[in-house]
């Protein structure tokens, strides 16, 4: 059998073949297009540093095909970043950082420190707003008049399939989300202040679980962080006639969360027949379940 043989890397494009492509990504033959951007997306991320001043150009149809190329292959990185992290970490892995790495790849062009950033003011305006050494559910309930009041998070009832309610920049955008995304939000900014705050994956729905030695409070972040206890979770357990069993109000591990957010985005994205989305959801799952 004949070895495939190495695989061959982009060589450097010169000035006058770089001015040669950029003649032709803005004709109006689609094919012309189509073959320039495949030699562009050979090149991979070194083609980013030349084509982004191009942004810029006064000519419409160039700068729309230079955003294609440049999205395209930032979601290519991205998606790389996401999948290594996904292969490499463990049960506990950073959620943060791997919710900013899924955000990416549907969004590669956020600025994950400025999110970071937004998250950090929420929880020094909490510090000098609550008392961290008081009693738990006056805590949360101080932190859910900030979060669900003065800042108006909310669950999203009304459109609560669509795909932003799941990636953690849109949820601190447009301030809503669906159950795990809220939770996520909630929970990272437990972690700022270093609270107890653990996911709860209740079947059909997502809470917050806070616990010491003295004190078990559960949290409903899509319903403006109503306190549950114990008995109302079983509650709801009975009346969805699920089981009550002991794993559905255990701590659900950080990769368990970035799993379910996956899958969620995965059963959104094959409900909307968008193919791509899927089978990119699909390589996520493939890496987290292992």
């Amino acid at each position: 059998m004949r070895s495939a043989g190495p695989v061959p890397v982009p060589t450097q494009l010169s000035e006058s073949r770089k001015r040669a492509l950029l003649a032709l990504l803005s004709d109006e033959e689609s094919m012309v297009y189509a073959a320039a951007r495949e030699q562009l997306l050979l090149q991979g991320m070194d083609t980013l540093d030349w084509l982004r001043p191009h942004l810029l150009s006064p000519d419409p149809v160039l700068r729309r095909r230079v955003r294609e190329i440049i999205e395209h292959l930032s979601r290519q990185s991205a998606d790389t970043n996401f999948l290594e992290f996904c292969l490499k970490q463990g049960e506990d892995l950073d959620l943060e950082t791997g919710s900013w790495l899924l955000a990416a790849t549907h969004f590669p062009q956020i600025s994950i420190e400025g999110y970071r950033a937004i998250l950090d003011d929420f929880a020094a305006t909490l510090r000098e707003r609550i008392s961290l050494s008081g009693e738990a559910e006056e805590m949360l309930r101080g932190i859910n008049r900030y979060l669900f009041g003065a800042l108006g998070f909310h669950g999203n009832e009304e459109n609560y399939y669509e795909p932003d309610n799941s990636y953690l920049n849109r949820v601190l955008d447009r301030r809503t989300g669906n159950p795990i995304g809220l939770c996520v939000l909630y929970i990272l900014i437990a972690r700022r202040l270093k609270l107890p705050v653990t996911g709860i994956g209740l079947p059909g729905h997502f809470i917050c679980r806070y616990q010491s030695s003295a004190t078990e409070v559960y949290i409903d972040p899509f319903n403006a962080g109503r306190i549950l206890t114990k008995a109302d979770c079983v509650q709801y357990l009975l009346q969805g006639n699920f089981k009550v069993r002991d794993d559905y109000l255990a701590p659900v591990s950080p990769r368990r969360i970035l799993l379910r957010v996956c899958g969620n985005l995965h059963q959104i994205y094959l409900r909307q027949d968008r193919a791509p989305e899927t089978t990119r959801l699909q390589r996520y799952l493939v890496a987290l379940a292992r």
